[in-house]
């Protein structure tokens, strides 16, 4: 059979029909299954292409079949325009594809769903999507500019940050959360990063929409395109005043407690010095007090021993300075009304101090009472005047308060630190010439002084401080050079009022030590014989020892009625002295004796707050009358040898 070309225009239109049908098949069903027909635009456009394709071949392969079925008659014109009209849909459906396939650049990943892509896609949906939850719910401010500061982007932590809304601030100038000199630092880190640095971080300040400062840490880095053009910059921005507050309160503690612990090393430095000092003082006293006992009959050697006697009692009185620094000046606490003490001063003051000087009181409108000695009050008051006038050499004006104040316990420069409490206030005002910082920090140190040489002795302020600090309270120092300088006291006040107890007076002669024998122990030789001396010419029978060991060996040898003992001392102490004596002889009377205070060695735990002691320097009176307080009548205790 010879086959005519129409027969295989018929046969080739049938086979690509069937081929585009088959395309078409092989690109939609994937896409159908996977329920892309509507996102997929690709594939939908390419299907659409085979599958116009396959019905235009279509109807050339039935128009082929008519011509061979019916050459008689021409082929009806109607079938041709419905191939023309085929054809024009065909050209559309190559348009449609056309423009999707210029849209999509991956053309197989693009048409046919692929799982592995789309688990991918599907993550990375997700990851976006927990990023912009995080952006928009961190603390930190993230913000977002152009090239020229504009603000483009705000999240919610930045609203908290700074107090603008979104709305409010997008589209200003980051300028506007600035002051003059932040904004040109602003522009500096900006061109840096601009210049090509990685990222600029610094610490800085910032204000809020009401104009509150807010100290920030930030972090500005640049925005850049596909090309790495910088086309913005992003700012992360961290609220750190609290910490910073944090921080400064941390520093000022710490200052505190160094301070505290700098007074405290000298207060132990000037505990030490009073010591050795009081050592030297008791023999020069006692000795003085011998030689004028004896120049009965010859006036001029008795003039010059009292001259010798009362340049030892201003010695003392500077040595007790030193002890009240170190909070071991011996006082008489009662009630006192801070308004009494005030009025006291301020008369004493306005006779004295000069008309260049305006002094002006202001009392408390309630009566204040604290617990403290009123000599110590007054001393405070006047060490505190008298340091005011001198700071006024050209007149000014002079304020004496008193009042209460409530403290929450964290305040600053408190010399020591206080509790939390409402505390008794005494103030003490200036318009002098005030201090610089660095003088402020060593005022209450002793010995340090402004003054000229001669002019002062370095004590009165560190005076003041062992005084308030004896009493519980605590001294803050306002002052500016130029302007002049308040000092404010504090002290508890007193929980009950009542009569102040009076002092209890000694009888005149001190009674008679009757034989008994008391074991002296004191490691500076020269005075350990005055207070043989002493205690001799008082009737008494002495074993003297200058060390610990010396004292236990006399003690197993002799009987005694009472020990004495110096506190601090080498080898062994006289607290450890008594606790190994009081094993074998757990009555016997001990009095101790020390340069260092009281207060100093029970602070110090060296002694316990109950027990005897008489500080040196002291009188033969004064020891006379304090070893006979401590013996009972009619006692005595053995030896063990």
């Amino acid at each position: 059979m010879t086959i005519v070309p129409e027969q295989l225009f018929l046969l080739g239109n049938l086979g690509t029909m069937i081929t585009y049908a088959a395309i078409t098949v092989v690109i939609a069903v994937p896409v159908a299954r996977a329920g892309q027909l509507r996102s997929n635009k690709l594939a939908v456009a390419t299907a659409l292409i085979f599958l116009t394709a396959a019905v235009g071949h279509g109807l050339h392969a039935y128009l082929a079949f008519e011509g061979l079925e019916h050459t008689e008659h021409a082929v009806s014109i109607g079938w041709v325009w419905a191939l023309a009209w085929w054809n024009v849909v065909t050209c559309v459906a190559g348009l449609y594809y056309w423009t999707i396939r210029r849209r999509t650049r991956a053309l197989v990943g693009a048409m046919y769903p692929d799982p592995q892509r789309e688990r991918l896609e599907h993550e990375a949906a997700a990851h976006r999507a927990t990023f912009e939850a995080v952006v928009a719910h961190t603390d930190d401010a993230i913000i977002g500019t152009d090239l020229d500061g504009v603000i483009t982007a705000w999240n919610a932590g930045a609203e908290r940050v700074f107090g603008w809304a979104a709305g409010e601030i997008i589209g200003q100038r980051a300028a506007v959360l600035a002051d003059d000199a932040g904004a040109v630092e602003q522009r500096q880190k900006m061109r840096m990063v601009a210049d090509g640095a990685a990222g600029v971080s610094y610490e800085t300040r910032r204000f809020r929409k009401d104009g509150t400062p807010v100290e920030i840490s930030i972090s500005v880095s640049a925005i850049r395109d596909r090309a790495g053009q910088p086309i913005g910059y992003s700012a992360v921005a961290r609220d750190i005043t609290a910490k910073k507050e944090a921080a400064e309160r941390q520093r000022a503690v710490e200052e505190r407690t160094n301070q505290a612990q700098r007074m405290e090393s000298l207060g132990k430095l000037a505990g030490g010095v009073a010591h050795d000092f009081n050592n030297i003082l008791a023999i020069i006293v006692n000795y003085t007090d011998f030689a004028i006992g004896e120049a009965a009959g010859n006036d001029a050697l008795a003039t010059d021993l009292r001259h010798v006697r009362s340049a030892a009692d201003r010695a003392i009185n500077l040595t007790r300075q030193l002890l009240t620094f170190t909070r071991g000046d011996t006082i008489q606490p009662q009630d006192v009304d801070l308004n009494a003490g005030l009025a006291e001063v301020h008369a004493m003051l306005g006779r004295t101090i000069g008309e260049h000087i305006n002094l002006i009181m202001v009392p408390s409108p309630a009566p204040v009472l604290v617990h403290a000695d009123p000599g110590q009050l007054q001393q405070i008051l006047l060490n505190l005047a008298i340091n005011a006038r001198d700071a006024m050499p050209d007149g000014g004006t002079l304020v004496l308060e008193a009042n209460t104040a409530a403290l929450d316990g964290g305040e600053l420069d408190m010399q020591p630190p206080l509790p939390s409490g409402t505390y008794a206030r005494l103030l003490v005002s200036d318009t002098g010439e005030g201090m610089t910082a660095d003088v402020a920090a060593h005022i209450f140190e002793p010995f340090y002084t402004t003054k000229p040489r001669g002019k002062g002795t370095g004590l009165g302020l560190s005076t003041v401080y062992g005084i308030v600090a004896e009493a519980g309270g605590s001294i803050n120092v306002y002052s500016e050079p130029g302007v002049g300088t308040t000092f404010r006291i504090y002290l508890p006040i007193a929980t009950a009022s009542g009569a102040a107890v009076p002092a209890v007076l000694r009888q005149d002669t001190p009674p008679p030590g009757g034989g008994r024998t008391i074991l002296v122990v004191e490691d500076e030789p020269a005075l350990a014989r005055v207070v043989t001396r002493i205690l001799v010419d008082g009737g008494y029978h002495v074993l003297t020892a200058t060390g610990g060991r010396q004292a236990l060996a006399l003690f197993r040898q002799h009987t005694c009625d009472a020990l004495l003992t110096d506190v601090i001392m080498p080898e062994m102490s006289g607290r450890r002295l008594a606790e190994i004596i009081h094993e074998a002889a757990p009555t016997l009377p001990v009095l101790y004796m020390s340069g260092y205070s009281n207060g100093l060695l029970g602070t110090t735990h060296v002694l316990d707050g109950d027990i005897a002691f008489i500080e040196k320097p002291f009188t033969a009176h004064d020891l006379l009358h304090k070893i006979a307080e401590v013996i009972p009548s009619q006692n005595l205790i053995p030896g063990y040898g």
